[in-house]
C-alpha cells in the first residue's frame, strides 16, 4: 500500500528539510497564510520571516487564517493522481487552529482514503508526528499503521513555549481565559506549555535571563522523566543566538545530533511575537 503524509506547515519543518534528500522530503506541505495588513504571506522561511518580523516590531495588523478546504482537494487530488492507495493528514490542534476542520472536509470528499490527525500540538512536536508517518509508511505499513505512529508520536511529545511580551497573544485572543492570572503588565514575560491541545500559561516572571533559564529547567526535567532518548528543536524568531545556546546547553543533557534548531513556524510567530524560544520534545 502506497501511503503518503500531508502536514501543515505549523509543523516547523527546519529550513533545508523539505528539501529533495532532506529529512522531511516525502511530507507535503500544506501552507497557512499570514495576513499582514492587505498583504497575505503563505511561504516558510526567508519568504516570510524578513516582512513578519517587520510588522511584528512596528506593531502592525498581523493575523493568521486557516488554509482552505479547497488546498486540501487539490493536494489530495494530485496524490490520488500519483498513485498513491491512502494519505495520513497530520495536523495543528485543532483547539489552536481551524486547519483541522478544512483538512477534515476535503478527506470526506477525497478519492482515496486520507486519516486526519490531530497531533493536539504544534512546531516540531506535530512536525516530527509527521515524520514517524512517514518512516513507518516507507517500511511498509498500511494506512491504519502510518496513522496511529503519527498518533502515537504525538502523544509522546511536548512543547513549552517562551515568550518575552503577551501583547502579540492579547491581541491574536489567544490568552483570554489566563488574562487575569497573567494580570494587567504587557511587560510581564510567560512560559506556556501545549496542553490538551490549548496553550497552557505554566509560569511567569520579570527576568529575560530567567525566562530562558526557567524553560531550560523544565525541558531538563521532562528529558529525566522519560525512559527513552528524545530529539529536541529549539525554535525561534528573531532571536537566532539566543536559541543557539540553548540548544548547545540542551546537547549536554540529550545528547551529541539530538538538538536541532528551526525558525518558529510563521503562522505560530504571528501569535507569540519576536523573541520567542520553544522546545519541542520527542521520543525517539
Amino acid at each position: 500500500m502506497r501511503v503518503a503524509v500531508v502536514a501543515d506547515s505549523a509543523a516547523g519543518f527546519p529550513p533545508g528539510w523539505t528539501v529533495p534528500g532532506g529529512p522531511a522530503d516525502g511530507v507535503h506541505l500544506v501552507p497557512m497564510p499570514v495576513l499582514v495588513g492587505n498583504d497575505i504571506l503563505t511561504g516558510e522561511h526567508d519568504d516570510v520571516t524578513a516582512p513578519l518580523m517587520v510588522a511584528l516590531a512596528a506593531g502592525s495588523d498581523v493575523r493568521t487564517s486557516r488554509p482552505s478546504p479547497g488546498q486540501f482537494d487539490r493536494v489530495y487530488g494530485r496524490l490520488a493522481d500519483e498513485g498513491y492507495d491512502g494519505i495520513v493528514s497530520v495536523h495543528l490542534s485543532g483547539l489552536l487552529s481551524g486547519t483541522l476542520d478544512a483538512a477534515r472536509l476535503a478527506a470526506s470528499r477525497a478519492a482515496l482514503p486520507v486519516e486526519v490527525i490531530d497531533t493536539r500540538t504544534a512546531a516540531m512536536a506535530q512536525g516530527r508526528a509527521a515524520l514517524a508517518a512517514l518512516a513507518a509508511a516507507r517500511s511498509g505499513d498500511d494506512l491504519q499503521g502510518a496513522a496511529a505512529a503519527a498518533a502515537m508520536a504525538a502523544r509522546a511529545s511536548a512543547l513549552y513555549t517562551y515568550v518575552p511580551s503577551v501583547e502579540q497573544l492579547r491581541r491574536g485572543g489567544r490568552i483570554t481565559a489566563a488574562a487575569g492570572w497573567l494580570g494587567t503588565l504587557l511587560s510581564v514575560r510567560v512560559i506556556l506549555q501545549v496542553q490538551g491541545g490549548r496553550l497552557v500559561p505554566l509560569e511567569r516572571m520579570r527576568s529575560a535571563v530567567r525566562g530562558v533559564g526557567r524553560l531550560q529547567e523544565l525541558v531538563e526535567a521532562d528529558i529525566a522523566g522519560r525512559s527513552t532518548g528524545v530529539q529536541l528543536t529549539v525554535h525561534h524568531f528573531g532571536n537566532e543566538d539566543e536559541a543557539a545556546d540553548l540548544a548547545g546547553r540542551l546537547t549536554a543533557v540529550a545528547g551529541p545530533g539530538r538538538v536541532t534548531t528551526a525558525p518558529c513556524p510563521a503562522v505560530l510567530a504571528a501569535h507569540v511575537g519576536l523573541g520567542v524560544v520553544a522546545v519541542a520534545i520527542c521520543a525517539d
